[in-house]
């Protein structure tokens, strides 16, 4: 079997008016992610790993921010082209393990159904997307509320 590790990291600014969506997911908060796309920091990142790995380059090259087709695009559509890109390559999809760096708001009530919403579109079990979250304990941009990071790692296979 050959296996390959990929790593991705994504960043978007906070601010008031915007939608906040993670993992698929709109998550009740007064600010959201400023992006060409949805701004799903979670999805960017898994999607450049998956990328990354199957060494297809990253989102913005895939997907730029400057085309109109990706203008306020929902990230669950990206990561679903992210899987047939490397499925077209003869890979599939091991396992997720990702964190989204926020200081507010708290999202553990909400990883499981991040995870379920993932889970469907990766074409893995619930058990292998991982998502935890983490403050930064008030430090940098994530700690004074002006931006969310997350990081993925992911496992895929040619069977």
């Amino acid at each position: 079997m050959n296996i390959k590790i990929g790593f991705g990291y994504d960043v978007h600014q906070l601010a008031g008016g915007e939608s906040l969506i993670l993992g698929g997911l709109t998550i009740p908060h007064n600010k959201g992610t400023v992006a060409h796309s949805d701004g799903d920091v979670l999805i960017h990142a898994i999607c450049d790993a998956i990328l990354g790995a199957a060494n297809l380059r990253d989102i913005g090259f895939q997907f730029p921010d400057n085309a109109m087709e990706f203008k306020n695009i929902d990230s669950k559509i990206l990561l679903a082209r992210t899987v047939e890109l490397i499925e077209n390559k003869g890979f599939k999809i091991g396992n997720i393990d990702s964190t989204l760096a926020l200081q507010k708001p708290k999202v553990k009530d909400y990883i499981n159904d991040m995870q379920k919403i993932l889970a469907g579109i990766l074409k893995v079990s619930i058990d292998d997307v991982s998502i935890k979250a983490t403050t930064t304990e008030k430090l940098g941009f994530e700690g004074r509320e002006e931006g969310v990071s997350a990081y993925a790692v992911v496992l895929i296979y040619r069977s």
